[in-house]
């Protein structure tokens, strides 16, 4: 049997913004890591990977799960703490991207790094080969490329590329620690300039700027343009560029230009001379203030090289142009942008034509398929799809057919025909379930199917791809239960966002009494996220309007019998979990048997909001937690934390944050990757059932704060209202937190059970409901998606 690659400990290798982020991502999975930079001139000899540490913990959005994770990352520097690096199993090196650079600091660490140890240099386009010519010799066959996005924890792509003598074990043990540990998409990529999503993506961002100026558009017309309305990310294309660093962004497209002598496209490896002159000037962009945009008091400014200065941002998308990309149809919505004159829809078109053609023409050089393509800029740039799969979408012969002519009018950047493969007859497109095309290799790529890859029950698909989700065992209007083929159920909600309403709630109960009977386990899994959004608020809006409030009790009464079913199912209840799970989604998830989060989960109950209570058992289920962590002692400092996480409607910021506010438990697992959640849960559950799993007791006597308690969490709420920090109704609703958490009205130290708190629950959620600002919070949530604060 061979013997596991361990990753005990990592050192990463310079400090600077994608380095120290690095280590952070390492931090958050628990594996052991080492930041190194140069010696400080000054003072502590550690001061400037400690000041990289200090930086990150004011970054927003924040690349630490906790916040006592940046106290896990361990400094040193290349002067007195080079021997540090002989027990790491991984380095990566982050340095700037000059080669000089990166051959000077090989030459010093190089003769203290174990011959078993991987080696990888964080690069965004360098050579690997080149790179790997400065390296000692013992190094070679385990030194590789590892390309992580920024920012490293929130942007799911790694890119690793072997150089010229790279081990395949290396790469694989590297690609099964990236995927499982730290939770990414890996890509293998082969060894040629900027790899493939900034081959891809910075081509597209210099044809967007090519042809934003041949059509004479503003930058904020072309991010107007260029965003979520054609399926990309919110930043476009110039916002992008200021999110990355112009700076950053020049260096990549003079790789470009340098390496790649023999591009057709080379014409436009290029930047406009008023796009170098903000560089010049050190505008250049977020982590300077300004840069393409720059913000002026509360005004958003743009650049207008016109003008060569800046100038209110008000760009925006015709009202020609705008029907069109309404249009759901991708194939008639390309048709409508190619025959619509508009200059806008002329862009538009021009873009995506010579994205499809660079594509078509460099894949071969660029990746092992197009699977691999489409997935590198999904993934490392945002995009809903990829180049491949929107010419597949938007018709492939009659888009193949556009961009031949566009080649022989010269209409196209490069006059390089279309591959062979491109414009074969009957060709429907790239992706379908046999795989993706490869046109080095000339076959239809099958998906891998190594162990790691097996994981992933349900991978991401790419369109072309169907799935079929396993055998309904039972179902109603609300929920079905399933199976994959074994004696563990999958209960899934049909609804949309997830909503929990009625005919949830009626299946949640009848399916976990089918489970009951029919499987050893259940796991909580919805295909697709969020888990849930929460309570359905429509119907609960249409009970108010109506002032049945004897229908809404009986639905908040059905709504606690679920979370009860779920926590006192005979078998065990796994939920697994991962985007949203906010007000009676995680409501679900607190009252199953064990909870498997991905990282990147965020959970609250988040009633206050519209004027409520949690009423799905939230309020009992921290009210019985508390009761156990105090273990006899005092309750009401975790009572506290109880009431300000229900209260401030407060969200996790990471499934480890869920467990700080009291939302999972000591029990309950964070795992990184959420394709492989499924995976996880289902193990979960079936071990749970292997080991004799009963239910837990239903507690008789959980102790109280009672009166007490109530009194002092009002004279918190009474300073917030007089300090002007929350309204007279948010007042309300917190006094009504605060009374059932504390267990109601009795003598501190009372015991009382479940069902007392959760009647407690049941009478105040009603009494809310019956007053006009909750009715008003429930109707401006519903309208405008967002809370009312009234």
């Amino acid at each position: 049997m061979e013997q596991p690659f361990l990753f005990r400990k990592v050192a990463v290798l310079g400090a600077g913004v994608m380095g120290a982020q690095i280590a952070a991502h390492l931090a958050n999975a628990s594996v052991e890591v080492i930041l190194f930079d140069l010696p400080a001139k000054d003072g502590d000899k550690n001061a400037i990977a400690l000041k990289a540490i200090a930086g990150m913990q004011k970054l927003e959005p924040t690349p630490f799960s906790v916040k006592s994770k940046a106290s896990e990352i361990a400094v040193a520097n290349y002067e007195t703490d080079l021997a540090k690096l002989k027990d790491c199993d991984l380095i990566i090196e982050a340095i700037s991207e000059r080669i000089d650079w990166k051959s000077d600091l090989y030459k010093k660490v190089g003769p203290h790094i174990s011959a078993d140890a991987i080696f990888a240099t964080n690069t965004s386009g360098l050579s690997l080969k080149t790179l790997s010519e400065h390296l000692p010799e013992h190094l070679k066959k385990r030194f590789c490329g590892v390309h992580f996005f920024n920012p490293p924890r929130y942007m799911a792509l790694v890119e690793i590329i072997p150089g010229p003598t790279t081990e395949l074990a290396a790469m694989d043990n590297l690609e099964s620690f990236l995927t499982t540990t730290l939770g990414k998409s890996v890509v293998r990529a082969k060894d040629t300039p900027n790899f493939i999503a900034n081959r891809i993506g910075v081509f597209s961002m210099l044809a967007t700027l090519h042809h934003a100026e041949k059509f004479k558009l503003g930058c904020d017309e072309v991010d107007a343009l260029t965003g979520p309305g054609i399926g990309r990310a919110k930043s476009a294309t110039y916002r992008t560029a200021d999110v990355v660093g112009l700076d950053t962004f020049a260096h990549v497209v003079k790789t470009m230009s340098d390496t790649l002598p023999d591009d057709a496209w080379r014409s436009i490896f290029s930047l406009p001379d008023w796009f170098k002159g903000l560089i010049e000037k050190g505008a250049h962009g977020q982590k300077t203030g300004a840069g393409v945009y720059k913000k002026v008091g509360k005004d958003i400014m743009v650049f207008d090289p016109s003008k060569g200065d800046y100038r209110p941002s008000a760009g925006s998308v015709a009202a020609e142009v705008e029907p069109i990309l309404k249009i759901r149809n991708p194939a008639e919505r390309m048709t409508k942008l190619r025959e619509c004159k508009h200059p806008q829809a002329q862009f538009l078109w021009a873009i995506f034509r010579d994205l499809f053609h660079y594509c078509a023409v460099q894949s071969e050089s660029i990746c092992h398929n197009l699977r691999d393509l489409d997935f590198a800029v999904r993934w490392g740039f945002g995009w809903t799809a990829g180049p491949f799969e929107t010419w597949q979408l938007s018709g492939w012969q009659q888009v193949s057919s556009w961009i031949q002519e566009d080649i022989a009018s010269g209409n196209t950047i490069a006059k390089t025909p279309l591959p062979a493969w491109a414009t074969e007859p009957g060709r429907l497109g790239v992706h379908s379930n046999e795989g993706s095309w490869s046109p080095s290799q000339k076959i239809i790529a099958p998906r891998p199917k190594s162990a790691l890859h097996a994981r992933q029950i349900f991978p991401e698909r790419l369109v072309g791809e169907t799935v079929e989700y396993g055998k309904t065992l039972w179902e109603n209007e609300g929920v079905r239960v399933w199976t994959t083929g074994d004696d563990i159920g999958i209960m899934s909600f049909k609804s949309k966002m997830h909503a929990i309403g009625q005919e949830v709630l009626d299946g949640v109960i009848q399916g976990v009494a089918f489970a009951e009977n029919n499987l050893r386990g259940l796991v909580i899994w919805q295909p697709e996220q969020p888990f849930s959004a929460g309570a359905n608020l429509a119907q609960v809006s249409e009970m108010l309007v109506a002032k049945n409030y004897t229908a809404a009790e009986a639905m908040v009464k059905k709504f606690q019998d679920a979370s009860q079913a779920i926590k006192y199912s005979m078998i065990p209840t796994v939920a697994a979990v991962s985007g949203l799970a906010l007000g009676g989604g995680c409501e679900f998830v607190m009252h199953s048997s064990k909870a498997v989060v991905a990282l990147e989960t965020y959970m609250g109950l988040v009633e206050a909001g519209v004027g409520l209570i949690p009423a799905g058992g939230g309020c009992k289920e921290l009210a019985l937690r508390a009761a156990q962590a105090a273990r006899g002692g005092n309750i009401f400092h975790f009572i506290k934390q109880a009431f300000e996480t229900i209260a401030m409607a407060q969200v996790s910021r990471s499934g480890e944050h869920a467990r700080e506010l009291g939302l999972l438990r000591t029990t309950d697992m964070v795992v990184f990757n959420a394709n492989e959640l499924l995976y996880i849960a289902k193990q979960q559950a079936k071990a749970m059932s292997e080991s004799g799993y009963r239910p837990p007791l239903r507690p008789r006597e959980i102790q109280v704060v009672g009166k007490g308690g109530i009194a002092t969490l009002k004279m918190i709420i009474a300073n917030m209202l007089e300090g002007g920090f929350i309204s007279a109704h948010d007042a309300a609703i917190a006094e009504r937190t605060a009374t059932v958490i504390c267990g109601g009205h009795v003598d501190g130290g009372t015991t009382v059970s479940e069902e007392w708190l959760l009647e407690l629950e049941r009478s105040l959620f009603v009494e809310l409901l019956k007053t006009e600002k909750t009715l008003a919070r429930i109707d401006y949530m519903l309208k405008n998606g967002k809370p009312l604060r009234n």
